[in-house]
């Protein structure tokens, strides 16, 4: 059994004790979170895919923890005219652990 869930932007294939980084959720960690945003499923019947979403199906997700990822430099230059940026960025994620799908 699997699901497509969309969150942040981002569609990911989770299946049961699935561990996955996302976008980052306004959740402590050890709390639960439900994603309702399930594009597909598939079980043991077969598929079902939603228009856009699958009704009534739900993800049930456990925060693990809040984290940053790598940073990325940017840099741009333009030659002869002493113009030179330089900036950073390290995106906020939240570690998921899904726990169950609901169809």
């Amino acid at each position: 059994m699997y699901a497509i869930i969309q969150t942040g932007g981002k569609q990911y294939r989770v299946e049961p004790n699935t561990v996955l980084s996302v976008e980052k959720i306004d959740a402590e960690p050890g709390a639960e979170v439900e994603i309702s945003e399930v594009l597909m499923v598939r079980t043991d019947d077969g598929i079902k895919v939603g228009a856009p979403y699958v009704a009534g199906a739900k993800v049930v997700a456990e925060v693990v923890k809040q984290t940053k990822a790598p940073k990325i430099i940017g840099f741009k230059y333009k030659p002869k005219k002493n113009e030179r940026k330089r900036w950073g960025h390290r995106q906020r994620l939240t570690v998921l652990r899904i726990k169950s799908i609901e169809a």
